[in-house]
């Protein structure tokens, strides 16, 4: 009797293995394919200013943008993250040097990138929030490609993205942020210009980028991958809606919350968020606090 039992709890494991094995492959398949798809957008242009304030504002806009965060301080590209759960995710060098962008990488191409997620080969780019930048107003587009365009050479050459397990699998179930391209509007006309007065309006602009975590209605919820946090509600019905003014400000650009709890940058780029200006982080308070 034992004999039988441990041969059918055998039989049963082995079946569910097969089936693990057979699924796992399916979505392995499936996101190599989407992730070599080829597209072709039509070849946009934008006048790109070269004079100090404009390049003051893109520098401005690459730092509050998390751009440091992943490509580097000085832009020069980094492994974000290489494991054999999540796999090797890397940032590309947006520099000119060895290892970054080729000679022939123009204006147009940088606004696919920017406005579409695709790379100059057509092929999506892997882990870039092209669905964030994409509603850059064009004023502050040009501003951000002006100060990339002027950075320093390095060289850099790094390795390939290489997907693990964990990778795949949260990406194929949409949980993994992983091809832009796929979340994008790409009719969506690019807005001239974005509201720079201090308030709700230019709150909900600069909220863009903390959508992506907190997701677009800034409720919250589960943790954005294995081993993060829950991720929380940052609207007036959130914990985080109880604080003053002061106080949400004194958080993002100290990283200690009113309650004293020290804030892993990991977890919430408030390193990011410090540089954002005073009435900046007000316009950003004044938006969330009037979503309920």
């Amino acid at each position: 009797m034992i004999k039988k039992i441990l041969k059918w709890t055998a039989i049963v494991l082995a079946g569910v293995a097969l089936v693990a094995i057979c699924t796992y492959t399916y979505m392995s398949v499936t996101m190599k394919t989407r992730m070599n798809k080829l597209y072709a957008f039509e070849k946009e242009t934008i006048h790109i200013p070269m004079d100090s304030t404009s390049i003051e504002r893109g520098k401005h806009l690459v730092a509050i943008k998390g751009c440091q965060d992943c490509h580097g301080s000085k832009l020069e590209g980094k492994v974000m993250n290489d494991d054999g759960a999540i796999g090797r995710l890397v940032a590309a060098n947006l520099t000119n040097g060895k290892g970054g962008l080729p000679e022939n990488y123009d204006v147009s191409d940088w606004v696919v990138a920017l406005r579409h997620g695709v790379h100059q080969n057509g092929k999506p780019l892997i882990f870039m929030p092209s669905h964030e930048t994409t509603l850059l107003s064009q004023q502050d587009l040009a501003s951000l490609v002006a100060y990339c365009r002027q950075v320093p050479d390095i060289d850099n050459v790094l390795p390939e993205n290489d997907l693990g397990p964990v990778a795949v699998v949260m990406s194929y179930l949409g949980k993994m942020p992983l091809l832009s391209v796929e979340k994008i509007d790409h009719n969506k006309p690019m807005v001239a210009v974005a509201d720079s007065t201090e308030g709700p309006a230019q709150g909900k602009y600069l909220a863009v980028s903390c959508s992506g975590c907190h997701r677009e209605n800034f409720k919250g919820g589960e943790p954005i991958a294995p081993g993060f946090p829950p991720v929380p509600d940052i609207t007036s019905s959130g914990h985080v809606g109880n604080w003053t003014k002061e106080q949400f400000i004194a958080t993002l650009t100290s990283g200690k919350t009113p309650e004293g709890r020290v804030l892993k940058n990991e977890d919430m780029p408030w390193k990011m968020t410090a540089q954002y200006t005073r009435a900046e982080l007000s316009s950003l308070y004044q938006y969330l606090q009037s979503i309920h």
